[in-house]
């Protein structure tokens, strides 16, 4: 090959990557799958929703725990089937303290291009390990990467779920800065808003990964938000505070 060629080809690739990247980090790809879910409700009252993804873990989820349990506020934890076979105990307080579960399929694969079979199979085997851990079954589900589409997300409805997404997104698996979290997340919310945070994985998967900034962002988080008059509900208190919601 041409060695001009050759890096013309190379800096192509990188720029691709470069741009890949900067999309993936700042812009948030749920904002065009939307249509037919729940993402925010539509409410007169200052209420808003904490949601965490890829759960739960046996370092962050705990540390999680606490600090909602300090701050006395509730919240929504979408839960990967294997993670709550894992760490059944942990699935148990999140519902001891007052949570809600959510179904985030059983292993984090995108499911936009799965066949009916297998997309059920991934949110009934969830279904299960969550049911076997606490008891509880679950009727709302967050697909991995909100990638769906709207041929799946009949699908889904007609198997009892709820889709929810998010309409504010902390992008904590980039491990922002707190005090940046707290920040973006304060302009911009609006009564109604369901916030998305991770209590497992980062940047390369769901496993292990590094929380310890969210962690910290919730405290002042919470705090600043309650001094502005925010009341935290969970996806289901949020779905019954208004007869409509955005999406649908």
């Amino acid at each position: 090959m041409n060695k001009k060629i050759f890096l013309f080809s190379l800096a192509a690739i990188v720029y691709v990557a470069f741009l890949f990247a900067i999309v993936t980090v700042f812009f948030d790809q749920a904002i065009l799958l939307r249509k037919h879910t729940f993402y925010r409700a539509n409410v007169h009252g200052k209420v808003i929703a904490l949601t965490f993804d890829d759960g739960p873990s046996n370092e962050w989820t705990p540390q999680i725990l606490d600090a909602l349990k300090e701050a006395k506020v509730k919240a929504t934890f979408f839960a990967l089937g294997e993670h709550v076979a894992r760490y059944p105990e942990i699935a148990r307080r999140v519902i001891r303290e007052g949570h809600e579960i959510g179904n985030h399929s059983y292993n984090h694969h995108a499911l936009i291009f799965y066949k009916t079979g297998e997309l059920k199979k991934e949110i009934k085997d969830c279904e299960k390990a969550v049911q076997d851990a606490t008891g509880i079954t679950t009727r709302y589900f967050r697909p991995p990467k909100a990638w769906l589409n709207e041929t799946e997300k009949k699908i889904i409805n007609s198997m009892g779920y709820v889709v929810v997404l998010w309409s504010l997104n902390s992008k904590d698996w980039v491990t922002f800065d707190d005090r940046y979290i707290v920040r973006f997340i304060v302009k911009n919310v609006r009564p109604g808003d369901i916030i998305l945070f991770h209590d497992s994985g980062g940047v390369f998967g769901v496993d292990g990964g590094d929380r310890n900034e969210t962690v910290k962002t919730l405290p002042d988080l919470i705090n600043k938000l309650q001094g502005m008059g925010y009341k935290f509900l969970t996806i289901s208190e949020l779905l019954q505070s208004n007869e409509t919601h955005e999406g649908k």
